[in-house]
């Protein structure tokens, strides 16, 4: 099997695909979208990658060409669900945001979390409690939603109202703000499909339960906006 580095550069083989039924996805994008319906539906140790590839309509040795293996491709697909948010605030501490406000911050922040968790491929986020995410293979994405939380934390701790910030403490607030996020994924479940509203409603929720009014979370409404508005061509 190749390893991961070396697979994600090469080209796939041919896939079993009669023609005509081409996809606009790449074969690896292919092949994590297949793999994410299939964790959804059978779990994870009921999706096997000759079903996976099945489904793709490759030869299952060409999913080695892209992963090493079903390990690989759930902790890409678990890690993508985190990574935007992590590499939103990044990019937004490396620009130095010009006067950007912790709240401004977080309601942005939870608007990006809360669209990638939305736009996950098959509702992957309900794989977050499998038994099998402890395990070593997984450390990585554990890592990223912990530092994903303990931003939370901090610009939670940094907006919060006084009295709520020395009642709930810094970690205690991350945790409670990151949870409050992935309500998405509970909501993807239900029969009528999410929305860019419930983005807002989460990030406003975020702001209320730190004991900001109406006033405040109207002006960290419209920094976010400002935030995530697409750049202006030049």
């Amino acid at each position: 099997m190749a390893s991961s580095s070396t697979a994600a550069g090469r080209a796939g083989r041919p896939r079993a695909r009669a023609e005509g039924t081409a996809s606009t996805l790449s074969a690896r994008e292919q092949i994590l979208d297949a793999a994410a319906a299939l964790f959804v539906e059978s779990g994870f140790s009921g999706a096997s990658t000759r079903a996976i590839a099945e489904r793709v309509g490759i030869r299952q040795q060409s999913l080695y060409y892209h992963f090493a293996g079903k390990d690989e491709i759930l902790a890409e697909l678990l890690s993508g669900s985190v990574r935007p948010s992590i590499d939103f605030i990044d990019d937004m501490r490396a620009q130095s945001v010009g006067g950007a406000s912790p709240a401004g911050m977080l309601f942005a922040l939870a608007t990006v979390d809360t669209r990638t968790l939305r736009a996950a491929p098959h509702n992957i986020g309900t794989l977050y409690l499998l038994p099998e995410i402890q395990d070593p293979r997984y450390e990585h994405f554990r890592e990223q939603r912990v530092r994903l939380r303990r931003i939370y934390g901090e610009l939670g701790i940094a907006a919060a109202t006084p009295g709520v910030a020395a009642a709930l403490g810094e970690e205690r607030i991350g945790l409670l703000l990151i949870q409050l996020a992935e309500t998405v994924i509970q909501l993807r479940r239900d029969p009528n499909p999410g929305t860019a509203l419930d983005d807002e409603m989460i990030a406003t929720s975020c702001l209320r339960i730190l004991g900001l009014g109406d006033p405040e979370i109207a002006a960290s409404r419209v920094e976010a906006h400002e935030i995530l508005a697409p750049p202006a061509p030049e």
